[in-house]
């Protein structure tokens, strides 16, 4: 996995750190602004400073101890979750889907080629310039050709072992820091 210890990771830190005591305290305010006009608080509003805060926590994390955030996305939804879970035993802050979502900033995406023909173009466009590591059970000329398409930086085939995908993950971290 990377080091945090570059220039670029110290600035990263200091604006995720900057942006949840933002948010922290605009939950704060919230809370004593209610309180003190005797208000119910806006839970709606406070939810999503919450989930904000847990986000941009997350960037901080990310950042100050190089933790490498992964979307394992597979049309077998079982599967990606075991995946995601043998990762988050390696110490990759892993997460599965059955479907594309918008991407958290250095996200890993491993990509089952099952999952392309379901893809709509800004879908496509999304994991091309994510330029995932794809993982199949197909290893004819077509499929690799399809994963060139989506920009794949990895061709992995099933089963794969996860020592091999965090290999591949490293490689890609690697590829987007130097």
């Amino acid at each position: 996995m990377g080091s945090g210890t570059g220039s670029s990771s110290r600035a990263e830190l200091a604006a995720a750190l900057h942006r949840l005591r933002s948010t922290l305290a605009r939950a704060r305010a919230e809370l004593e602004l209610a309180e003190a006009d005797g208000d119910s608080p806006p839970v709606g509003r406070l939810r999503a400073d919450l989930s904000e805060a847990l986000e941009l926590l997350g960037a901080v994390e990310a950042a100050a101890f190089a933790i490498v955030p992964v979307l394992v996305l597979d049309d077998d939804e079982r599967l990606a979750e075991l995946t995601a879970r043998g990762l988050r035993r390696m110490g990759y802050e892993a997460e599965s889907a059955g479907r594309i979502r918008a991407l958290r900033p250095h996200e890993v995406v491993v990509f089952d080629l099952g999952l392309s023909a379901s893809l709509d173009s800004a879908q496509r466009a999304t994991l091309k310039a994510a330029r995932p590591i794809v993982v199949t059970g197909a290893a004819d000329p077509r499929s690799r050709a399809i994963a060139a398409d989506l920009g794949a930086v990895d061709y992995l085939i099933k089963p794969v072992e996860l020592t091999d995908l965090a290999a591949a993950i490293n490689r890609r971290m690697a590829d987007q820091s130097g």
